[in-house]
């Protein structure tokens, strides 16, 4: 890596960004498409799906792509826009830390300057104090090269509902603070959409809070009057598109009918975008 002085500036970016009460907005993307399109609509930073880009790429979400199919469509991404990029690395592809730090200096090579990095592991969580290795690993792959990496560190305490329902809060909390002394600079808790836990979440982690919105969740403005400083949709925008694919598919060829396809973006429209 020679130049880092453009990544220095998008981490920078990238980092400002995150204000509770003001939350970064992220719709997340799994192409070049995907990534064109919502930087048009007005994104200020752009992250990355795995379950989205598993999908393209032909693969089950959930550390069934490798690393370098994985970062080459980050790679992609990055180079198709103007904005911070931020790559979900679901687990770091690899086993150790050592895994994790070679993944992040991949991340950056591609032009990422943010990552999340869950704790989840087949059957349950990782220990806090693996994980905080881990992170700790990709904190110092960063600042080997001199670049303010944003470590979006996940716990998926409720996504998995581990443990008894009256101790997980403090599970969380607990993980949240051993992340953040490792090196994480925010912490992202999916699964949790009441506004009541979320603000509990908010004051009780000394780090910008991320959550998983979609469907039946409150909307932006509500998360922010607690304190949400990251508001993310992982893949539900690649799972709509899939939906909207099958919807017009099963109406043209069952009915012949083409009202699955209105609303459509003009040709010449999406033919300017990629011009």
């Amino acid at each position: 890596m020679t130049d880092t002085a453009p990544l220095i500036a998008k981490a920078r970016a990238l980092h400002a960004l995150h204000t509770p009460g003001r939350p970064l907005i992220l719709a997340n993307v799994w192409d070049i498409p995907s990534a064109r399109i919502i930087q048009d609509a007005g994104a200020t930073a752009l992250a990355t799906t795995s379950s989205g880009i598993s999908w393209e790429l032909g693969a089950a979400d959930g550390d069934h792509l490798d690393r370098g199919r994985a970062v080459e469509a980050v790679r992609r991404i990055a180079e198709s826009v103007d904005l911070p990029v931020t790559a979900d690395v679901e687990r770091g592809y690899g086993e150790t830390p050592q895994d994790v730090a070679v993944t992040v200096r991949e991340v950056l090579a591609a032009g990422a300057v943010g990552i999340n990095i869950e704790d989840s592991v087949d059957g349950g969580l990782r220990p806090a104090e693996e994980m905080a290795e881990r992170i700790a690993a990709a904190r110092a792959a960063a600042d080997a090269v001199g670049v303010p990496l944003f470590v979006n560190a996940r716990t998926d305490t409720y996504l998995r509902q581990i443990g008894p329902a009256e101790g997980r809060l403090a599970e969380t909390l607990e993980r949240a603070a051993r992340y953040k002394e490792a090196g994480a600079d925010g912490i992202f808790v999916p699964g949790v959409v009441d506004l009541g836990l979320v603000k509990e979440l908010a004051g009780g982690i000394d780090a910008p809070l991320n959550v998983l919105a979609g469907p039946g969740a409150p909307e932006v403005s509500a998360f922010a009057g607690v304190g949400v400083a990251r508001v993310s949709v992982g893949g539900r925008i690649a799972e709509a598109v899939h939906g909207l694919v099958r919807r017009a598919a099963e109406e043209v060829l069952r009915t012949g009918g083409y009202t699955q396809m209105a609303g459509a973006i003009e040709y010449g429209e999406l033919n300017e975008l990629f011009g």
